[in-house]
C-alpha cells in the first residue's frame, strides 16, 4: 500500500487533482468530507463546537453553518486553534479506520489523503508521498469567492492565514501547478500519478523496505 497525501492553498485545486487521482485507480479519503461527516446534529463533535462557539453558529435545521463558523475561526489564531483541536484528532482517527479498511480488501492500493492542514498538523510526516498544488493568489481569491459567496477580503483574510505555499513546496515530493487550463492541470496530475504507480509497484517488490 502506498499513502499519498495531497494538500495546497484554499482553492488551490487540491480536491480536483485528487479526483484525478481517483480516477486513475486511486482511493481517495476527503478531509473535509469526513469534517462534514463528523458534526452531523447531535453528534459528539457537534455538541463540542456548539459548547465551545456557541448556538450562533448553527442554521435553523441544526445543522452548523460552515460560513459562520469559519469567520469566528478566521477572525483570530485563538479561535481557529480550538477548532483544530476539536475536529483534527477525530478527522485523523477516522482516516485511520478508512486506511485500515481499504488495506483489507486491497492491500496494493494507493490511498489518496485530500488534507487542507496536511503539513500543518504534522500529518504530512505519516505519508510515502506528498504532492502539493499550487495555484495564483488572485486565481484562490476568485475560485473562493465564487465557491463560497464571500468578499475578497474575506477571501484574502482565510488565505494570509495559511501556510505560505512556498513552505508546502519545500516537502512536496511532486508539485502541481494548477495555474494553467484544466487539461493542463489533467496532464500533470496524470503524469504524476503514473509515477506514483511505479514507486507502489517498488514497493511491493522490497516489502521489508
Amino acid at each position: 500500500m502506498l499513502i499519498v497525501g495531497v494538500t495546497g492553498g484554499v482553492a488551490g485545486g487540491k480536491t480536483t487533482v485528487s479526483r484525478i487521482f481517483k480516477e486513475e485507480g486511486a482511493h481517495l479519503i476527503d478531509a473535509d468530507q469526513i469534517a462534514r461527516e463528523l458534526v452531523k446534529p447531535h453528534s459528539p463533535a457537534w455538541r463540542e463546537l456548539t459548547r465551545t462557539f456557541g448556538k450562533e453558529i448553527l442554521q435553523k435545521n441544526g445543522t452548523i453553518h460552515r460560513k459562520r463558523l469559519a469567520d469566528i475561526a478566521f477572525s483570530d489564531s485563538r479561535q481557529r486553534r480550538l477548532l483544530n483541536e476539536i475536529l483534527h484528532p477525530r478527522i485523523e482517527k477516522e482516516m485511520g479506520k478508512r486506511v485500515r479498511q481499504i488495506k483489507r480488501k486491497a492491500p496494493n492500493a494507493i490511498v489518496v489523503f485530500d488534507v487542507p492542514l496536511l503539513v500543518e498538523t504534522g500529518f504530512h510526516q505519516e505519508m510515502d508521498r506528498v504532492v502539493v498544488v499550487t495555484s495564483k493568489k488572485t486565481q484562490q481569491v476568485e475560485r473562493l469567492r465564487k465557491r463560497a459567496g464571500m468578499s475578497e477580503e474575506e477571501t484574502r483574510k482565510i488565505i494570509a492565514s495559511q501556510m505560505n505555499i512556498k513552505e508546502k513546496v519545500k516537502i512536496a515530493n511532486f508539485v502541481i501547478r494548477n495555474e494553467g487550463t484544466v487539461a493542463q492541470t489533467r496532464k500533470r496530475a496524470r503524469e504524476v500519478f503514473q509515477e506514483l504507480r511505479k514507486i507502489a509497484l517498488q514497493k511491493r517488490r522490497r516489502p521489508m523496505d
